[in-house]
């Protein structure tokens, strides 16, 4: 069904039926926090569970199989006060690949500007018109949001749109909050920068060749790998673009790539000369970063 509706998105948005829409792991590391009631941790992660668990996020309707694989495991480095906390997020989202037992990741980040108060015993709720001033439910819907408008975008051209202005929204929201991540002035890896590259007109080529490279690339190599691997070559070809045209901050490509380069040696691997040359040549511009990774294509049997 998830393969359909990438074409009745349309139609599917004005459906009632809803259900939940994330399967979604969650965890609360704490092994660096000396002297701290350690079940504080339990009780704060058994919270965010029920919270997933309840909130809808979408209109539409999801089977239990379709539901969308993700993961936020927190790490608390920090006992600020008795409710206060501070730590980093690793945030992981996945993808199943068309007619094959393949799952692909789509985003993998590590936010490293995690703080929020923790109320034990005080159930999370999420009120989209308005900012919560603990942090914590702002920071999970963030990511929530913008793990939706990175799958949606995979399975249909800019299917992730609508979620994408919903992250967006919370982010301008945040701008009077003193936690960091949510300003422009934070760094040049945080949340702002995330969701201004999202809605970025440079990054409207991501957003196409995002949806390229999983429906028209991975999701067609069950049927034909070099169909499948020429259109993730285009895709890359293409995501040059992106990274030659940001003058000032690629953040949400340097993400993508995180995610796919291993994934990409893989599908290079052993193809062509010709192709393993042209894509070894694309992806020094696309993602420089992990050019020595890459290289191992060139050599490759």
């Amino acid at each position: 069904m998830r393969y359909l509706f990438a074409f009745v998105f349309a139609a599917l948005m004005s459906l009632s039926a809803v259900a939940q829409e994330l399967q979604c792991s969650i965890s609360v590391q704490s092994a660096s926090v000396q002297g701290t009631n350690k079940q504080v941790y339990d009780n704060m992660r058994n919270a965010l569970q029920d919270f997933m668990k309840a909130q809808i996020w979408t209109s539409d309707k999801f089977d239990t199989k379709e539901r969308i694989e993700c993961s936020l495991n927190f790490n608390i480095t920090e006992q600020i006060s008795s409710n206060e906390f501070k730590g980093t997020l690793t945030v992981q989202l996945r993808r199943p690949v068309y007619n094959s037992a393949y799952t692909t990741t789509t985003f993998n980040m590590q936010d490293n500007d995690i703080q929020f108060r923790y109320n034990e015993g005080q159930p999370l709720t999420f009120n989209p018109s308005s900012y919560d001033s603990d942090n914590l439910v702002p920071l999970i819907a963030f990511y929530v949001y913008f793990m939706l408008g990175i799958d949606y975008d995979t399975f249909s051209l800019n299917g992730g749109s609508p979620y994408f202005k919903q992250a967006e929204a919370i982010v301008n929201q945040a701008q009077s909050s003193s936690f960091a991540g949510w300003k422009s002035f934070d760094g040049t890896k945080n949340r702002y920068w995330l969701i201004n590259n999202a809605l970025d007109d440079n990054h409207k080529i991501f957003h196409r060749e995002l949806y390229n490279y999983h429906r028209r690339g991975l999701d067609q190599m069950a049927e034909s790998v070099d169909r499948g691997r020429q259109a993730i070559y285009n895709s890359i070809d293409q995501l040059k673009k992106v990274k030659q045209n940001s003058t000032r901050n690629a953040y949400l490509l340097t993400l993508f790539f995180t995610a796919k380069s291993d994934e990409i040696v893989n599908i290079f691997s052993g193809a062509p000369q010709m192709e393993r040359d042209k894509a070894l040549e694309a992806l020094q511009v696309a993602d420089p970063a992990n050019i020595s990774k890459y290289n191992k294509i060139k050599n490759s049997k």
